[in-house]
């Protein structure tokens, strides 16, 4: 029976071979690693993956689709919004290597910033991330400072891991399609990353880019003087203007 997308968990499926194969190639799966997909949805990609890998961990909302999933003898199907999933007590099925997890997915784009946010919790079991994106998102990703897209998804993610955009997906390439232009993003942690309170940089940077067209003088200017900050940071700037080494050695400065 066909499965219908349902607008509530944001499907649009994946249904380009050439797409999927050039995703494929850029993920470079090999034999017993540890791989976890979210969002396997119809298994267009699953399929491809599982067969190099020779089985895959799949995390799938949609209860209908994870009955279907199910059937199939090489995967492990977790039931769950993954939002919900604790990454690092995730069993890794007995064929699979030690190590890390890779983590892949064609992500809801109506959540897929918590889902980005809820990963940097577990960053330390994960070798690395290829996600398919809205690509207004994955451009803000990857910004640069100095650069409309840049704020403060550039910095959380920048401050974390090393990121690539690595592939444009045209509307076409999805049953139904939607109505933006998507990317693919490999996302690898960062081996030595500068040691801030994740919560702390958070509020920050959020702070910094609450008013975005305006210096910091006001905003962030203000939040470090209610913290008795004596060090120095130049506040006469707008938050686009500051790299990422600037904002994590604040918030070291600030802990």
């Amino acid at each position: 029976m066909k499965h219908i997308a349902r607008k509530r968990f944001g499907q649009h499926f994946l249904r380009d071979g050439g797409i999927i194969d050039a995703i494929v190639r850029a993920i470079s799966p090999q034999p017993g690693q540890r791989m976890v997909e979210i969002g396997p949805g119809l298994a267009a990609l699953t399929q491809p993956l599982v067969e190099r890998l020779g089985h895959l961990t799949v995390i799938e909302l949609d209860r209908d689709l994870a009955l279907r999933l199910r059937s199939h003898g090489q995967l492990t199907v977790i039931e769950s919004d993954v939002l919900k999933v604790d990454f690092s007590q995730i069993e890794a099925h007995a064929s699979q290597l030690p190590g890390k997890w890779r983590v892949v997915g064609n992500l809801p784009y109506n959540i897929s910033t918590p889902i980005l946010f809820h990963l940097l919790d577990y960053v330390d079991c994960i070798e690395d991330q290829h996600f398919m994106l809205q690509k207004e998102v994955i451009d803000r990703m990857v910004a640069s400072p100095c650069t409309a897209a840049y704020g403060r998804l550039s910095v959380m993610l920048q401050w974390r891991y090393a990121m690539e955009d690595v592939l444009f997906v045209p509307p076409e390439s999805f049953e139904p399609p939607p109505r933006v232009d998507s990317a693919v993003v490999r996302m690898v942690p960062r081996a030595e990353p500068a040691a801030v309170d994740v919560l702390l940089l958070s509020e920050l940077v959020q702070v910094a880019f609450s008013q975005r067209r305006k210096i910091m003088r006001h905003t962030l200017g203000r939040w470090l003087e209610a913290r008795g900050f004596t060090g120095h940071f130049d506040v006469q700037r707008r938050a686009e203007e500051v790299p990422v080494t600037e904002y994590t050695a604040l918030a070291l400065q600030v802990s």
